[in-house]
């Protein structure tokens, strides 16, 4: 009856009578068949935790069973499924990474391989999403440092980012601010590293859209800070 269930995808009534027939057949040589199903209903419920834990306990008592390939593929899956969104905490995102990286290394010719490389893919683009968030309002609520810095560190680990420019632009747009409000004796130095910015931005992205304006703060800030030179060593600023 809990298989006929299991067939007519009644998965939860077939949980229920997996459940209760555990510890009968335990032992037996149809519990290796369900205890499969019983991880998988669980799943197909979107109980990823508790299928995550069954799939993972399967590997353990059939570790050598034809089955383990595609129950180690799932159990990484589940990690994937309870990945949440980017503004949220990505401890299970960064799980899955792992979990799918290690599927990959033990099964390079598993035919479940570019489908584990292109969900590892979506879970690198939501923490560089998770990332940019953070930047972003570090920004938006005038945290220019702490933007700049921000932004700088997820060029850096996401140095093939399509959005490559757009966080560089960011760093440099945040820098300025940053110089811009800054007390006098603290602009130089502050524009100086716009400037270093800018001109690392016309090196790294010389066919960008965005190098006009990456450009353009490094005119103003070269124009700032010869205004600063001029006021220091005018007699009215000595």
């Amino acid at each position: 009856m809990a298989n006929t269930y299991f067939d007519k995808k009644e998965y939860r009534k077939s949980q229920v009578l997996y459940e209760e027939l555990f510890p009968v057949f335990k032992g037996t040589p149809q519990f290796d068949d369900l205890y499969y199903k019983y991880a998988y209903s669980h799943y197909n419920l979107r109980d990823y935790i508790t299928a995550e834990s069954l799939f993972k306990g399967y590997l353990e008592v059939f570790s050598n069973s034809v089955r383990a390939e595609e129950v180690e593929y799932m159990q990484s899956f589940c990690y994937f499924k309870q990945s949440p969104k980017a503004e949220l905490e990505q401890t299970n995102t960064i799980k899955a990474i792992g979990m799918l990286q290690i599927f990959i290394n033990t099964h390079p010719e598993s035919p479940k391989v570019k489908e584990a490389e292109a969900l590892i893919a979506k879970c690198q683009a939501k923490l560089e999403s998770k990332e940019y968030l953070s930047a972003q309002l570090y920004y938006n609520v005038g945290q220019y440092k702490a933007s700049a810095l921000t932004y700088t560190t997820l060029l850096n680990n996401y140095p093939d980012s399509p959005k490559g420019d757009e966080y560089k632009l960011m760093a440099i747009r945040s820098y300025y601010k940053y110089a811009s409000m800054s007390i006098p004796e603290k602009q130089l130095e502050r524009y100086q590293k716009v400037i270093f910015e800018s001109e690392d931005f016309q090196d790294r992205f010389p066919e960008s859209k965005l190098l006009k304006e990456a450009e353009r703060y490094l005119t103003l800030s070269k124009n700032n800070l010869k205004s600063l030179n001029n006021e220091q060593t005018s007699p009215a600023g000595r």
